[in-house]
């Protein structure tokens, strides 16, 4: 092999060696979703009446944790988890309205019969996500006005790379921005209460229809 021969090979070798990290940090920045911003919020909020119940019954899915982060890293292996989660529970639960399954305008229980409305859904996701270790202080359940501008429930995770919005109307999770909805209120991180997304009104009951 010749001297020019070997100096080749050697380059070839480093430029190799050189170019995998960056390979290697595209690979993980196409597994992670576009970068969002977090939700600005404001002053405190009326609690939804249907969720003080809810925590009457299940003080565990609403007990704040100072301890936990308030966001937490985005990474493949969390995507990966928050959008299978979404999806799963999407398909396992079938729509219900709580007029329907309770005989109450809004009620917020786990779906354990196979049937829920939309918060029914969110607390179900919530659930399994913390099961698999994603801290819940930074899972907030959050209300929004949905297309048709009613009350609908959702869950937001919180992340360095932003808010992103756990939905039981589409199996994509999507950044806070890209729902188009219309952000009122989520739960505190510090304390068992809820606080404005900077709208001064909101809906007294989470869903009329699912």
């Amino acid at each position: 092999m010749s001297n020019a021969t070997s100096l080749r090979s050697v380059l070839t070798a480093l430029a190799f060696l050189l170019a995998a990290p960056a390979s290697q940090a595209v690979e993980r920045q196409a597994a992670l979703p576009p970068a969002a911003s977090g939700l600005v919020t404001g002053g405190v909020a009326r609690p939804i009446t249907a969720w003080a119940d809810f925590c009457r019954r299940h003080a565990v899915e609403c007990r704040v944790d100072g301890g936990e982060p308030e966001a937490v890293a985005m990474t493949p292996q969390l995507w990966r988890l928050v959008t299978d989660v979404n999806l799963k529970v999407n398909r396992a639960v079938k729509p219900l309205t709580d007029a329907e399954h309770w005989g109450v305008v809004d009620k917020w229980n786990f779906p354990d019969d196979g049937y829920g409305d939309c918060e029914d859904y969110q607390v179900l996701k919530r659930k399994r996500l913390a099961d698999a270790g994603v801290p819940r202080r930074a899972m907030r359940m959050t209300v929004v006005l949905d297309e048709n501008n009613e009350g609908h429930a959702v869950l937001m995770v919180r992340t360095d790379r932003g808010d992103y919005i756990l939905d039981n109307k589409r199996d994509e999770v999507l950044a806070w921005h890209q729902t188009g909805y219309v952000f009122v209120k989520r739960e505190s991180q510090d304390d068992v209460a809820w606080i404005s997304l900077n709208n001064s009104s909101g809906p007294i009951a989470t869903a009329a229809r699912r």
